[in-house]
């Protein structure tokens, strides 16, 4: 049983040292890290959508992203500003459960299903829609010709990357929080709508949040995963 916990947690290190060195190769990279910006963009359409409205979202070739939202009360607002990094730390923890239990299937159409409300109803700008239709047909051909093997090493690569990129997009505005108070993006939009409450703390939360979810999906990760 040890030797079986020490093989999975040596596989669950392995995925993310791979999802590092992936993100980081010029070009090819920031392809795959754009995945975490749909997420994060997400996250944001999707709480706009109790009581307000979504308008557009572009997604751009260096991994940043925009989306435009209005609301009818200010609470709509706030949660919406938050939403985005919260939102794809707990799609990264979401990946590795399912992945841990071998649900593939309900992993790619929950991420199919993402892909589609940005393609269809979100995104406008001709980068975004390269993106998603490109990486929406990789994940058809998984879901209908991959075989379990090639299913889960991808599944593992994409959650890796979340997971990575999730906890370094947090610790970037948590570092700007501090440096930049006034354009750290996320922290800067929450201190502004709440006014008393500074950048500095919703970049500890945002930190703190990924930091939380990265543990957790470390334990299902690092000891659930099998061959």
């Amino acid at each position: 049983m040890n030797k079986l916990k020490e093989y999975i947690s040596l596989k669950f290190v392995l995925f993310i040292v791979i999802s590092i060195i992936l993100t980081h190769i010029p070009i090819i990279g920031n392809y795959f890290r754009v995945v975490n910006t749909v997420i994060h963009e997400s996250g944001h359409a999707i709480i706009a959508l109790f009581g307000g409205k979504v308008h557009e979202i572009s997604l751009f070739m260096n991994t940043e992203g925009v989306t435009y939202t209005s609301h009818s009360s200010w609470f709509g607002g706030f949660f919406t500003g938050g939403a985005g990094y919260v939102f794809s730390s707990f799609i990264a923890f979401l990946s590795f459960w399912f992945i841990s239990r071998k649900q593939y299937k309900p992993l790619i159409i929950i991420l199919l299903l993402l892909i589609g409300l940005n393609l269809i109803f979100w995104v406008r700008n001709f980068y975004g829609i390269f993106w998603l239709i490109t990486f929406g047909a990789a994940f058809i051909f998984l879901l209908y010709k991959g075989t379990a093997a090639i299913v889960e090493h991808f599944l593992l690569m994409i959650a890796s990357i979340l997971l990575v990129e999730s906890i370094s997009s947090s610790f970037t505005i948590f570092l700007l929080s501090f440096t930049q108070p006034h354009a750290a993006g996320d922290a800067t939009g929450l201190a502004q709508s709440t006014h008393i409450i500074p950048a500095q703390f919703w970049g500890i939360v945002f930190i703190c949040q990924a930091i939380a979810f990265a543990i957790a999906g470390f334990k299902v990760g690092g000891y659930r995963i099998s061959r």
